[in-house]
């Protein structure tokens, strides 16, 4: 069996790719030489950041909430190692009479609901963030005591959304929560005259406007697949009944629902009574009953340069018997 041959001009073996050495020494400042045993490894978590690529895996959880004031970050939780019949039940006993982690862990599980409750909906956490300024305005200044948490909250998010100029009626408001619309009108007179909501919004910022009916068609037409001149001749028909006089004392769902129906049948784009009921949450027979109203007075709330180019045709409007 032969041996292997070694040759003294053969190249060395090319050593193994090694990274960066990350390990710091401390240096002597008088002689400038490494301080022996002094050493301090980083690792890849200390030198990754989020703002380079994407989130950083070894620095996670959600960002603090600055209405809590680092409450959401603070919790005690007690040992029953010793069966709970020692110091353990002591020191839970006394936890339980802190007054003030009892109002901690209250606003913390309110602001989960409302977060909740606006996800649901659909709504931007901008409006959440108003909801938990007035529920913490409110929890600090007690001005809802004796209400439920559950009404208080229902209370601020429906302030929240007329805030923003994305209003929910109390119906929407109703189902969400499960408040009755008594209840939640009640503590929203309270919040309006302690906060002085029609000065401000409660936050420092502008009042909120009392929204009419044009302010719930555009989530009325976009739910019913409209074109964009059907809101805006919805718009313009609600704004025409309020100069007329026609249908006041009408509640805002009402009028917007009739609006549409008035609208998509005089531009060509007609649908039921029963499809718009669904998306507003009013009875067929309401709006037909506004409709009516406004049938009779067609000739004054319908845009005359709309007739002249044939946009419009008042003979496509279901026809009314008085």
């Amino acid at each position: 069996m032969s041996t292997p041959q070694t040759f003294a001009n053969a190249p060395a073996a090319p050593e193994p790719h090694r990274g960066p050495d990350l390990n710091v020494r401390l240096i002597c400042p008088d002689c400038m030489d490494p301080v022996p045993n002094i050493r301090e490894e980083f690792g890849s978590g200390d030198l990754t950041f989020a703002n380079d690529e994407g989130d950083d895996p070894s620095r996670v959880g959600a960002a603090a909430d600055p209405l809590l004031d680092g409450m959401e970050n603070l919790d005690t939780t007690i040992s029953f190692k010793d069966g709970g019949s020692g110091m353990s039940r002591e020191l839970q006993r006394t936890m339980a009479k802190g007054a003030g982690a009892r109002a901690e862990r209250g606003l913390v599980a309110a602001f989960r609901d409302i977060s909740s409750m606006c996800d649901q909906i659909s709504l931007p956490k901008a409006i959440a963030d108003i909801a938990k300024q007035l529920y913490k305005k409110a929890d600090q200044e007690k001005i809802l005591k004796g209400k439920s948490v559950d009404a208080i909250v229902a209370c601020c998010i429906f302030i929240a959304c007329r805030m923003a100029r994305v209003p929910r009626t109390f119906k929407e408001i109703c189902q969400l929560t499960n408040v009755p619309k008594k209840t939640i009108g009640q503590c929203y007179k309270v919040l309006e005259n302690s906060l002085q909501l029609n000065a401000t919004n409660g936050t420092g910022g502008p009042a909120p406007v009392v929204e009419g009916p044009e302010a719930l068609l555009g989530r009325y037409v976009n739910h019913l697949d409209l074109p964009v001149y059907v809101e805006r001749a919805a718009v313009d028909l609600v704004i025409q009944n309020r100069e007329h006089g026609v249908a006041d004392g009408r509640s805002p769902i009402s009028i917007a629902g009739a609006a549409i129906y008035f609208a998509s049948h005089l531009y060509g784009q007609p649908k039921t009574a029963k499809e718009i009921a669904v998306v507003a949450g009013v009875s067929e027979s309401t709006i037909k009953l506004v409709y009516k109203l406004m049938y009779h007075e067609r000739e004054k709330l319908t845009d005359k340069k709309d007739i002249e180019s044939g946009k419009a045709v008042i003979s496509r409007l279901p026809t009314v018997h008085a």
